[in-house]
């Protein structure tokens, strides 16, 4: 087994003269943060916590934070700055056996980060698209009925979904064109200010609303009643599942970060802060939407259709509520477009690595290839809504979603654990001393059984749950 020390400077010397780095480690840290922190935390979140319990809901979901999403994220984070490569490159590079070539079952999960955007560039553009209609006043003063039928002919029209696609294909592909440190760790530090300046704001507003108490109540108060219309079983499924979605494990989306950092402090140390963030966005997002519910007399439970319906028609009912909705979609927005510039800049950085195209060259195929896949999302609700690829009712968004959520991020994030701790593999030894090298918190080697045994069976469990309930109709 070849020591971590010496493949690290190998890398460094194979493509550190000529690769880039980013500029501070506050950069590193929220480039990562903003990778994580998007829909799943501020839209998905809200509605999930919503319907299976509140607060208890909100204990569990931290648990397995810390379980399971904390110890993957190490593990992505140390491959990708041991090799210095995309997590395609890490996994032939780190390699033990070389025969049994990890690289290409490696290739297939990378691909989940093109399959995220064909559908997570449609929907943020729904977030930019609700922006500019709230700001020039088209949806003020419409009631439930009324915001509901809005959203249903944005969804049948297919020149604005096209164009807000593509408005965001550009904006992510003229980012990471720019340069790493100029464009993309410049605009996200950007945009994550504003976010949080933006999330700050919308909170103080929501907790002085009329029987905002109530609302922040059921969200940080465990009430065992609110989960007996489900079960706790699934609320523990649901919770599982959100931990992985949130932080984006498996698909090397994590790693690419990893390999523009220097080795001054631990992964540990740097996870625990990504994941504070990542946490800290998706909990104060609950703070906005359960007092906002609970004061007009909204479910919390309301679905999917929470964000785009429900809340809509709650601003409305506000003094200035034109303002406060335009801000907050303008929040949304933001979360969404910093996921979309890290995801970008993780399949541009695959090109240059390992087909050595040049930034600009990676950029603009990227951009031209994810615009390309993203149209029939963009159409699965208008000129294409007669094709169902998963049975009755489903799109192609359900299709890419189920494809990537349901399968490759949990299954991804299994193959990163067995590569970490099999001899074959990198070897435990060289994750830990990966991991630990630096200054900060140390990862524990006495969790080795329990990554090794126990993480992978809770995975396999949540990957069974999965395809039981979309294949057989089986829910718990």
């Amino acid at each position: 087994m070849r020591n971590h020390n010496s493949i690290w400077r190998n890398n460094m010397q194979d493509n550190g003269s000529s690769r880039e780095n980013l500029g501070s480690r506050i950069g590193f840290i929220l480039l990562t943060a903003g990778c994580a922190i998007g829909l799943g935390n501020i839209w998905r979140f809200p509605f999930i916590c919503g319907q299976y319990g509140g607060a208890i809901f909100v204990l569990i979901y931290l648990g397995f934070l810390l379980a399971l999403g904390f110890p993957v994220m190490v593990m992505e984070l140390s491959l990708g700055r041991a090799s210095r490569r995309n997590i395609f490159g890490a996994y032939k590079t780190l390699a033990a056996d070389k025969r049994l070539k990890w690289h290409w079952p490696g290739a297939v999960f990378f691909l989940g980060n093109v399959v995220l955007m064909i559908f997570y560039t449609t929907v943020t553009g729904w977030m930019i698209a609700y922006s500019c209609k709230f700001a020039s006043g088209a949806l003020s003063g419409l009631d439930a009925d009324g915001i509901g039928a809005h959203f249903g002919a944005f969804l049948q029209n297919p020149v604005e979904m096209v164009g807000y696609m593509a408005f965001t294909v550009l904006f992510g592909t003229a980012v990471c064109a720019i340069g790493l440190q100029t464009g993309v760790e410049r605009i996200t530090k950007g945009l994550m200010a504003c976010l949080f300046v933006l999330l700050l704001g919308l909170c103080v507003r929501a907790l002085f609303l009329p029987g905002a108490a109530e609302g922040m109540r059921f969200y940080l108060y465990p009430n065992p009643a609110s989960i007996e219309h489900v079960g706790i079983l699934k609320v523990i499924v649901e919770a599982m599942n959100q931990a992985f979605f949130t932080l984006s494990l498996g698909v090397g989306s994590i790693a690419i970060f990893g390999s523009y950092v220097d080795r001054e402090h631990t992964l540990a140390k740097e996870t625990l802060a990504i994941v504070a963030l990542d946490t800290m966005v998706a909990l104060l997002a609950g703070v906005i939407i359960f007092p906002a519910c609970f004061s007009f007399g909204v479910s919390p439970g309301s679905g999917p259709g929470l964000v785009f319906i429900s809340l809509p028609n709650i601003f409305n009912s506000l003094h200035g509520g034109r303002f406060w909705e335009t801000l907050f979609f303008l929040f949304m927005s933001a979360a969404a477009l910093t996921t979309v510039v890290a995801v970008f800049e993780n399949i541009i950085a695959f090109l240059i690595d390992e087909l050595r195209f040049s930034r600009r060259k990676a950029a603009l195929a990227t951009g031209g290839g994810i615009a390309l896949l993203s149209l029939p999302c963009a159409l699965g609700y208008n000129l294409l809504a007669a094709i169902h690829p998963m049975g009755k009712d489903s799109t192609f968004l359900d299709l890419e979603d189920y494809i990537v959520s349901g399968n490759l991020l949990p299954l991804g994030s299994l193959f990163i654990i067995l590569f970490c701790t099999s001899t074959r593999g990198w070897g435990w030894r060289n994750f830990l001393a990966e991991a630990n090298t630096g200054r900060g918190l140390r990862f524990p080697g006495f969790l080795r059984i329990y990554v090794t045994l126990v993480i992978p069976v809770l995975i396999l469990l949540l990957f069974s749950a999965g395809f039981a309930k979309q294949w057989f109709g089986f829910d718990f």
